[in-house]
C-alpha cells in the first residue's frame, strides 16, 4: 500500500510540473490576434485632479459627449506629471462611466519622445483591488487545502490560459467552433480532476464520469439548438464581433458550444462527489459487493442532485435579474417571455445542462462500481481460521 501511495504521489507531482510548465508555455504563446500598434502605447494608472461635464450632454438616462479630466501620472518615466485626457462617452450605461476628482483611472498615453502629446481615460483603476482579491482567495485556498489547494489553483491558472490563448483563438480563426470547445472541455477536464484528484483510481472514475455527463450535454445541445431555433447573436457582443471583421463566424456552433462549457464545471463537481464517494467507500468496506457499491453510489448521487440540479438556473437567473424585472415592471404575459429567444437561450441552456447534472451520478457510481468493485477485496476472501483449542 505505501508503495502504492508513493508512486500516486509521484505522478501527481510529476502532472502538477507539466501542467505548470505548459501554463508558462501558454502565457507566452502569443494568440496571432495582438495589435501591437494598441500594444505599444503606454499605459499607466493616473488619479484624476479636476473635470470639465461642460461637454457631457444628458439625453433622458443616458449620457453622450466628451469628459475632459485633468491627471496627475502615478507610475512608469512619467509619474508625477499633469495630463489632460477626454473621456469618450457613447450612450450606452453599460459601458459609459464618469470620473470625480479623487478617482483613480487606467490611462493610455499618446506620447513623442519624453513628452505626452494626449492621455485617454480608459476606465476606473482595479488592478490593485483584482490582485488583492486573488491573493486572499489563494491564501484561503491554501491554507484550507493545502497541497490540493495548490493544485486547483494550478488548474484554474492552466484553464484561464487555455481559454485565452487556444479556445477562443481558435474560433476566430474559423474552426469549428464545436469541435474546439469539445476538445478543450476534454483537455480541461482531465487536466483539473486528475491535478486534483490524483492520477490514480479516483481521477479516472471521476473523469470517465465527466466525460458521460459531457458528452450527453453537447448532444443534447446540438438536438434542441435547431429546434429551438435560436441564433447566436442572442448573446452579448455578438454583433460587435461581426462588425470587427468576422461576418462569417458561425455564432450559432458558437452559442452552442457555450452550452455544455457553462455547464462543464457543475459537471466536473458532481462526477468528483461521487467519485470520492466511491473511494472512501473502498477504503471503509472493502466487502462490498459491485452492486452494493453502485446501489450506495446512487444514494449518494440523489442527495447531491437535489441541490445541484439547481445550481444552473440561479447562475444563470442571478445573471439576468435585470431583464426579468423589465418583463415583471411592464406585467408582460408568461407566455410571450417564454417565447422570446433570448429568455428560451438560456432555459435551453438551463435544462440541457442539467440534463447532463442528472445523468453523470448515475454514470459515475456505475463507473465507480466497477472500477473499485469488479473484483472482490483480496482480505475478504481469505478463510478466517480460528486458532485450535480456541473455539467455544
Amino acid at each position: 500500500m505505501k508503495r502504492f501511495e508513493g508512486s500516486s504521489r509521484r505522478r501527481h507531482v510529476l502532472l502538477a510540473l507539466l501542467l505548470a510548465l505548459l501554463s508558462l508555455g501558454l502565457w507566452w504563446m502569443p494568440t496571432g490576434f495582438e495589435r501591437p500598434d494598441l500594444n505599444a502605447a503606454p499605459r499607466t494608472q493616473a488619479r484624476v485632479l479636476e473635470t470639465d461635464d461642460s461637454r457631457v450632454f444628458r439625453f433622458g438616462i443616458v449620457r453622450e459627449g466628451v469628459q475632459e479630466l485633468r491627471l496627475r501620472i502615478l507610475g512608469g518615466p512619467f509619474r508625477g506629471q499633469e495630463v489632460e485626457a477626454s473621456n469618450q462617452l457613447q450612450g450606452k450605461m453599460e459601458l459609459d462611466k464618469l470620473f470625480r476628482p479623487g478617482d483613480r483611472v487606467l490611462t493610455v498615453l499618446d506620447v513623442e519622445g519624453d513628452r505626452i502629446l494626449h492621455a485617454t481615460a480608459v476606465d476606473h483603476y482595479r488592478l490593485d483591488t483584482e490582485g488583492l482579491l486573488l491573493g486572499l482567495f489563494t491564501l484561503l485556498l491554501v491554507a484550507f487545502a493545502g497541497w490540493t489547494g495548490l493544485s486547483a489553483l494550478l488548474s484554474f491558472v492552466f484553464s484561464v490560459l487555455v481559454i485565452w490563448k487556444v479556445m477562443l483563438p481558435g474560433f476566430l480563426r474559423g474552426y469549428d467552433p464545436l469541435a474546439v470547445a469539445v476538445g478543450v472541455v476534454v483537455l480541461l477536464t482531465g487536466a483539473i480532476i486528475f491535478l486534483v484528484a490524483g492520477v490514480g483510481r479516483k481521477g479516472v472514475t471521476a473523469f470517465l464520469g465527466a466525460l458521460a455527463g459531457l458528452g450527453l450535454t453537447c448532444l443534447l445541445s446540438v438536438l434542441f439548438g435547431g429546434a429551438f431555433r435560436i441564433h447566436g447573436a442572442v448573446k452579448p457582443f455578438a454583433e460587435t464581433l461581426l462588425y470587427c471583421g468576422y461576418p462569417n463566424l458561425d455564432l450559432g456552433r458558437v452559442f452552442l458550444s457555450g452550452i455544455f462549457i457553462a455547464s462543464s464545471g457543475a459537471v466536473m463537481d458532481l462526477a468528483m462527489d461521487i467519485a470520492a464517494a466511491m473511494h472512501e467507500l473502498r477504503e471503509r468496506r472493502p466487502d462490498l459487493s459491485m452492486r452494493e457499491a453502485v446501489a450506495s453510489g446512487f444514494a449518494v448521487g440523489r442527495s447531491v442532485i437535489g441541490t445541484m440540479t439547481t445550481t444552473l438556473l440561479l447562475a444563470y437567473s442571478g445573471g439576468y435579474s435585470t431583464m426579468l424585472l423589465v418583463f415583471l415592471a411592464q406585467g408582460t404575459p408568461v407566455v410571450n417571455v417564454l417565447n422570446l429567444q433570448y429568455v428560451a437561450a438560456e432555459i435551453l441552456h438551463t435544462l440541457v445542462g442539467s440534463f447532463g447534472l442528472v445523468a453523470v451520478a448515475p454514470l459515475t457510481a456505475l463507473l465507480g462500481g466497477w472500477v473499485y468493485f469488479r473484483h472482490p477485496a483480496a482480505s475478504c476472501r481469505r478463510t478466517q481460521r480460528v486458532p485450535a483449542g480456541e473455539e467455544s
